[in-house]
């Protein structure tokens, strides 16, 4: 294997890793060595086509699992302030009246 595919796969488990951690900073960093990887492929010339298909594809199942899982904590998170200022609210109305 090459070392550029090495590298992708390392980072895919990397990032497996960091998002079952919920370790948003580290898939920060972990994203932007998947674009440097990408620029490697790109100037790469003589990489097994189905060995880099294999990797992108593998690569992309754990992306489409980070964007499922950032839009469940984003909406966790939407609701939580959603209730935060429904009970804000109520302790205006409370204090108004009370």
């Amino acid at each position: 294997m090459s070392l550029v595919l090495q590298r992708i796969a390392d980072t895919r488990q990397a990032l497996v890793s960091a998002l079952a951690d919920r370790n948003w900073e580290a898939v920060g960093e972990l994203d932007l060595a998947c674009r440097a990887c990408m620029e490697d492929v790109m100037a790469e010339a003589s990489l097994d086509e189905d060995a880099l298909r294999d990797n992108l594809e593998e690569l992309l199942h754990v992306y489409r699992q980070l964007l499922e899982v950032a839009m469940g904590e984003r909406q966790a998170i939407v609701d939580e302030m959603s209730q935060i200022t429904q009970a804000r609210n109520a302790a205006k109305v409370y204090h108004l009246f009370g």
